[in-house]
């Protein structure tokens, strides 16, 4: 029997403040928080991509199902845990798409199954 991924509604409040963080790494922080706010607000307004596809557009590496993160949210899907949908920043020609909070999301999903429906909020840059 092939495993599922079982997916919240929306995000965790915490995952806007993770999304932040990051992208404040990649801009300034005035620029991150405007995001996080432009993430929140489009809370309810879910769309679905293939795990393949978010890896390859924004051109991250695959984590190895040995990453302990990629590992705990294996073991959450495997549980039936459901795992929160992906923020996601589409961007420009040099960071087409960032992957603004769940990359481990993503990896474990792809192990699962690269074509894995992955519900995740996308905000233009």
């Amino acid at each position: 029997m092939t495993q599922t991924v079982k997916w919240l509604p929306r995000p965790e409040k915490h995952d806007y403040q993770a999304a932040e963080d990051y992208l404040s790494l990649l801009m300034p922080p005035r620029q991150a928080a405007a995001y996080r706010k432009k993430l929140a607000a489009a809370r309810d307004d879910i769309s679905h991509r293939k795990a393949k596809d978010i890896l390859r557009a924004s051109r991250l590496d695959l984590l190895g199902e040995d990453n302990k993160h990629v590992a705990a949210d294996l073991r959450k899907a495997a549980s039936g845990t459901a795992l929160s949908p992906i923020l996601l920043v589409r961007g420009t020609v040099t960071h087409p798409l960032i992957v603004a909070d769940g990359y481990h999301r993503v990896c474990a999903s792809y192990w699962i199954d690269e074509n894995t429906d992955i519900p995740c909020i996308l905000v233009n840059a």
